[in-house]
């Protein structure tokens, strides 16, 4: 490939000259074909090009960026089309959310633990040495510096009856952990995805061969993206099941966190959409690359779906900020019942943040508007980015 076709690419990226690409249409193998052929469509003058807000033909958008139309020489064809970079793009834009997400979950989750006066016990360093998983140790470590000087902890230090939690905070170490790891495989296979070469043939200048290979099959995408999901999920079941324990009238806690329960249904309906949520993530990650159907007569005869894979990714990834949201709010409720008594010093930057934008919530009212705003403080990395001005998260 000639370095104008890589320059071109570079000055639609500089203008946020975005060619359309349909999301639907590639099996991941033999490359993203279909949706790669409309991006190369925009370098040669054809298609559409999104450009200020508006579709564009691509032959008056590149004339408006002062581009003139490429003219493909040998290879380049291939070259733009023959690769999975849809796949890999797919699944890198999700892995880097989820690096955020598994932060927000140990922030989240240490709030869930003080709001239903739990113990950070079973989070101390000397249990984790006992285990060899990096993302457990990272996660416990997470959970034990975000409920340092929590005042609710100290009051139920004594004479506290419980003698364990229940496992979605005694078991946040191991389940967040897993996940962790699990996202560092799939973070790992992108990202040597994406600095490989993955089309075909191969062409080797210096021995003057052309080998025939397959290095454009999206396997190990696949396979990447949908550990990813899975683990997503998994954050997602064990997120849900700490805000039913928030909204179930224990630990002082009045029932669904409003001061009138029978008068109010205070946040019920959260758990109920996280548990809608749930329920969605667990059929989105069903495994994309345990599927193949045959192309091309037969000559593709397996292929990855990785496409899919990164789609499906994105959306488990979206329902996982939402139902991070939702626990983050009823958390931060649950505190405010403690009558006065703090969180973890660094959770309670988390709590602040919160209630700078969403009020404690005494009587029935519409809840939408807070969901999303809180759901924005997620996504921007606003939470994690607040926490760390106190301490350093893993």
């Amino acid at each position: 490939m000639r370095l104008e076709v890589v320059e071109q690419l570079v000055a639609l990226l500089n203008a946020d000259a975005l060619p359309a690409i349909p999301s639907q249409g590639s099996v991941g193998a033999s490359g993203d074909l279909a949706p790669l052929a409309h991006m190369a469509l925009a370098l040669i003058g054809e298609g559409r090009i999104l450009l200020n807000g508006h579709f564009t033909p691509a032959d008056k958008a590149l004339a408006q960026l002062n581009l003139q139309p490429l003219v493909l020489q040998a290879k380049e064809g291939l070259a733009l089309i023959n690769g999975t970079q849809v796949s890999t793009a797919l699944g890198l834009l999700g892995a880097i959310r989820m690096h955020n997400l598994v932060r927000v979950a140990d922030i989240v989750g240490s709030l869930s633990v003080d709001g239903l006066a739990g113990t950070p016990q079973p989070f101390r360093s000397e249990v984790h040495e006992l285990k060899k998983h990096a993302g457990q140790k990272d996660a416990a470590a997470n959970l034990s510096k975000l409920m340092q000087g929590s005042a609710i902890r100290e009051s139920h230090r004594h004479d506290d009856e419980r003698v364990q939690d229940i496992y979605s905070l005694r078991c946040m170490p191991q389940i967040h952990g897993a996940c962790r790891d699990a996202l560092k495989f799939a973070s790992r296979q992108l990202i040597h995805e994406a600095l490989s070469v993955s089309d075909n043939p191969l062409v080797f200048p210096d021995s003057k061969e052309v080998i025939s290979a397959g290095h454009f099959h999206g396997e190990a995408v696949a396979l990447g993206c949908d550990l990813a999901a899975l683990a997503a999920a998994e954050m997602g079941n064990i997120s849900e099941r700490r805000l039913f324990a928030l909204l179930s009238g224990n630990v002082g806690l009045p029932a669904f966190l409003v001061s009138q329960p029978g008068l109010n249904s205070g946040f019920m309906m959260l758990q109920v959409t996280s548990a809608a949520l749930a329920s969605e993530n667990k059929t989105l990650a069903h495994p994309a690359s345990v599927d193949t159907i045959p192309t091309s007569a037969d000559q593709e005869d397996h292929v990855s779906m990785s496409a899919w894979a990164g789609r499906k990714l994105l959306q488990v990834v979206d329902n996982l900020e939402h139902i991070l949201a939702l626990e983050y709010l009823a958390a931060c409720q649950a505190i405010d019942f403690h009558q006065g008594l703090k969180a973890g010093e660094a959770a309670m930057a988390a709590y602040q943040l919160l209630r700078e934008h969403v009020p404690f919530i005494d009587e029935d009212r519409s809840l939408a508007p807070y969901i999303a705003h809180t759901r924005q403080l997620i996504s921007s990395g606003a939470v994690v980015e607040t926490v760390e001005k106190v301490v350093k998260l893993k």
